[in-house]
């Protein structure tokens, strides 16, 4: 992943000057510097607390984040850094934040010097050995929440691409466009692995679960055991039947050598046909565009999104897209592929030297069902993500939990859900009995234009909306009977911070006042 671009220093100097403790309101955060680096100042009560100011995940601004009393939230990605030591405690941001000392002086607050880094927690007991399958956002995040915690028993990562846990988002947008080098990919380093003390089994796919005897067979006919199992096996992209789904310039987009085939045609042709207007499928259009390639959406649907974002964040979406070139052919489907087009429902043909489809994933439950596992259009995990079997965990794509802000089995398919549900299924597999109970939240990115989403929404009867989608400026909760099930905001991140805290907290009538309903 990329280094962030160093932080301009603006505001007062902390270190030489400090500031009156007055400057800086209860609950509130304060930007300047220290000793040449960017610091944000926050206030609780009495205490004061420093945390340099760039998020580790994207690099995002904390300054114009969220401070909830106890964590600092990063506008861009909702990433979560504990005040007290810097410790990133919710995804998707993997590494600390620095702190720094504190100290108070006639009436002054100072910065002083750099904390050390958080460390590892005290040894702690666990399961024997810990069997991670998948190498993907909630295996890596399992792993690497296992050591933080404590933990010293073996902890081995089984995937089936040579790759070392990588960046999956960014293989639709960024890297997918060129704006992105392959070295921001990768997660980790091999060496980081080693570091840890986590074993990487990389190129190989388990082809047995045997639970009884707290054992896995993999691929090549070898055999491992474990105390404890996690499924991480994330989902696999939906290749529609049709004549000429196999031919060579036909693609899905799910790991990085997929993006690599795509990028590596994308060099070759000059137009493309992206099958399906989901969020990936757009995202591709969209670095397709940006490398200039003709391109051409299909899908059924009359408005782009609008199962899942409504009639008008749907349109917005399509006009922002045709702004950019983009040719939608909405209401159809592709009867047909050949080797220089696509054939439509209606027997129209569109030119396509490349044909991506993205038209969704199918969790990859396979394993789970033959090995007896309770399965239901996911892989079914109590509130600490355990399966049917005590020893058995699931997380990501997979895993359908009891959700407590619906009150229903939902199962979503979000890096940041999966990266949150790894590190908690890897904490209740040390006993620590803490239920997974995170509002859901992922992002889309459209060229210039970011879509928040918290919450998790299947229905709704009402749409809400605060602001101006004209100016890309507005925030977006869709309720149900008067409840608040999800918000969607572009151009408005601390308010996204803000629903997402109050979702947390069950405060409707915060989330009310936040975006008002119609009166």
């Amino acid at each position: 992943m990329a280094d962030a671009e160093p932080t301009e220093l603006t505001g007062p100097d902390f270190c030489t000057d400090g500031i009156s403790a007055d400057q800086l309101p209860e609950g509130q955060m304060l930007l300047g510097h220290a000793d040449g680096e960017a610091v944000v100042l926050a206030r609780r009560g009495d205490e004061f607390f420093a945390v340099g100011a760039t998020c580790t995940h994207y690099g995002g601004p904390l300054a114009e984040g969220l401070f909830d009393g106890q964590r600092l939230r990063c506008p861009w990605h909702h990433a979560c850094f504990d005040v007290r030591t810097g410790e990133a405690i919710r995804a998707p941001a993997l590494d600390p934040v620095d702190t720094y000392s504190v100290e108070r002086r006639d009436g002054r607050v100072f910065v002083g010097a750099k904390n050390s880094a958080p460390q590892p927690g005290e040894r702690i007991e666990g399961p024997s050995s810990v069997l991670i399958i998948g190498a993907g956002a909630a295996g890596n995040a399992a792993a690497e929440s296992l050591r933080r915690e404590g933990y010293r028993g073996s902890v081995t990562i089984i995937g089936p691409e040579d790759e070392v846990p990588y960046d999956r988002p960014n293989l639709s947008k960024d890297y997918l466009a060129g704006n992105a080098e392959e070295s921001w990919i990768p997660l980790r380093s091999r060496e980081f692995y080693a570091g840890i003390d986590v074993d990487l089994v990389l190129g190989h796919s388990v082809a047995e679960i045997q639970p009884a005897q707290h054992a896995v067979i993999l691929d090549d006919g070898s055999r491992m055991e474990y105390g404890a199992l996690l499924l991480a096996t994330g989902a696999t992209p939906i290749r529609l039947d049709m004549p000429g789904n196999d031919l060579p310039h036909v693609h899905t987009l799910r790991s990085l050598a997929d993006s690599r085939a795509i990028i590596e045609a994308a060099g070759r042709v000059e137009s493309a046909v992206v099958i399906g207007a989901s969020f990936i499928g757009l995202e591709v259009a969209a670095s397709l565009r940006d490398r200039g390639l003709t391109v051409h959406v299909v899908a059924p649907e009359a408005v782009p999104m609008e199962r899942i974002l409504g009639p008008d964040l749907g349109r917005f979406i399509r006009e922002l897209h045709e702004a950019h070139g983009v040719q939608f052919h909405l209401g159809q489907t592709v009867a047909a592929i050949d080797t220089s087009s696509v054939t439509l429902k209606d027997r129209s043909k569109l030119g396509a030297e490349l044909v991506v489809m993205g038209v969704g994933v199918r969790p990859a439950v396979e394993l789970a069902e033959r090995a007896g596992l309770a399965t239901d259009k996911g892989i079914t995990v109590d509130e600490n993500l355990r399966t049917s079997d005590a020893d058995v965990f699931a997380a990501g794509d997979i895993a359908r939990w009891p959700d407590s802000h619906s009150g229903k089995r939902i199962r979503v398919e979000h890096w940041v859900v999966a990266e949150r549900q790894g590190a908690a299924a890897a904490r209740n597999m040390l006993g620590m009995a803490q239920p997974f109970d995170d509002v859901p939240f992922f992002w889309s990115q459209h060229y210039d234009v970011q879509i928040n989403y918290v919450g998790h929404a299947e229905e709704w009867d009402t749409i809400d909306v605060a602001g101006s989608l004209a100016e890309r400026q507005c925030i977006v909760a869709f309720r149900k009977a008067g409840e608040t099930l999800a918000v969607a905001s572009i151009g408005r991140d601390l308010d996204s911070l803000k629903a997402e805290f109050e979702m947390e907290q069950n405060r409707e009538d915060a989330l009310q006042a936040l975006i008002p309903g119609r009166s």
